[in-house]
């Protein structure tokens, strides 16, 4: 995409590891910054996407790495970083902690500098299988988060809790929860599909999202699991062998048309994480959107998400590491239609008047605003 000199001011959106048309990063943050600030450019930079304009975001690419894990990290944020630096913004607004190790580079320039929490980074490290010594580099990786992000010039999370954590550091410090878009919460609506005997799990398919449980669990009912979500391939040998798989229908990766089909033939969306220390606190995206589709909720009983689910009687929490239990609550929104609507009715008032992007939105630009002066 060619450069052309503008007086227009510009907000940089950056991140090395997400996709294409990411939900929190393109579709809510972006778009609402290109209509809340006219006067703006918004811009945002991503690795081995298309370059081009789409609802007045301009999206660059930059190469994306093969390679190790560490190769990719470094070499596509030094892209990153280039691209940045060409396109000389007046904001910059980062989206992955490897991001963090230019944030200061571009904050000494004079620039207004964002960093957007997406995850509790130590907590979520101690949840990585693959990470050796876990604990040490969790404690090292939250040390040097602290001194980058308490000189920065604001902090964005995606949660109440992992805001509670950075406002220790640094004042300027909001969360904007990943709430549903208001046109997904109108097109759910105006479904017409019929229900099938089917409940689904759509996002990224792990060991720690509880996933093995959840198939395992699928053998004690007469339903079947919609699984949208790539599998790692040794994950997805180890899921076969589950007496459960036969009752599930693996759709891979899926967009977000055919996900809201899903949701809308489906009984219950799933959400059985397991207790690890960054699920326990998460707010994530998958339930809201459950809720917005008119679902009931089978989560995990951890305590936000019990006062969420239970206590607003939109769901049912269960033990992510218990099979029976799971099932259990599968058959009893199964044996119970008129239960389930009712909660699938609730959890969709819920979103529709509480729990949306619309309210996020004016947070967000109020947070712009203030870091403006």
């Amino acid at each position: 995409m060619s450069e052309h000199p503008s007086k227009r001011k510009r907000i940089i959106h950056m991140s090395s590891v997400h996709r294409d048309r990411d939900v929190r990063i393109f579709l809510k943050e972006c778009r609402s910054l290109a209509t809340l600030f006219p006067d703006f450019e918004v811009h945002l930079v991503l690795a081995g996407v298309e370059d081009r304009c789409e609802e007045n975001v301009h999206i660059h690419s930059v190469p994306k790495e093969t390679g190790s894990r560490l190769k990719r990290m470094w070499t596509t944020v030094n892209h990153i970083y280039r691209k940045a630096k060409e396109l000389d913004g007046d904001i910059y607004h980062l989206h992955d902690p490897e991001l963090m190790r230019i944030a200061l580079k571009l904050k000494r320039k004079g620039k207004i500098v964002i960093y957007d929490a997406h995850e509790d980074l130590p907590r979520q490290i101690m949840g990585k299988s693959y990470v050796p010594m876990k604990k040490i580099v969790a404690s090292v990786m939250e040390r040097i988060e602290n001194v980058i992000c308490a000189r920065l010039s604001g902090i964005i999370t995606a949660t109440p809790h992992i805001a509670r954590r950075f406002e220790k550091i640094n004042t300027h410090t909001i969360d904007i929860n990943n709430f549903p878009l208001e046109n997904e919460i109108e097109i759910l609506g105006e479904s017409t599909l019929k229900k099938e005997n089917m409940v689904c799990f759509i996002g990224g398919i792990s060991p720690i999202r509880g996933t093995k449980e959840l198939v395992d669990a699928m053998s004690l009912t007469n339903s079947k699991l919609a699984l949208a979500g790539e599998i790692p391939s040794d994950f997805k040998a180890q899921l076969s062998e589950s007496e459960g798989w036969k009752n599930v229908e693996e759709l891979g990766f899926i967009d977000r048309e055919k996900s809201m089909r899903i949701k809308q033939k489906s009984i219950a969306g799933m959400v059985t994480f397991l207790p690890y220390p960054n699920h326990i606190n998460a707010q994530p995206n998958k339930i809201f959107e459950y809720m917005a589709a008119g679902l009931p909720v089978i989560g995990s009983n951890f305590p936000m998400w019990r006062e969420l689910l239970v206590d607003n009687h939109c769901g049912m929490c269960v033990d992510p590491t218990n099979p029976k239990e799971i099932a259990e609550a599968i058959n009893f929104l199964i044996n119970n239609p008129n239960e389930a609507e009712k909660m699938g009715s609730n959890g969709k008032k819920l979103v529709s008047q509480t729990y949306n992007w619309n309210a996020e939105e004016v947070k967000l630009y109020r947070f712009y605003q203030s870091l403006m002066g």
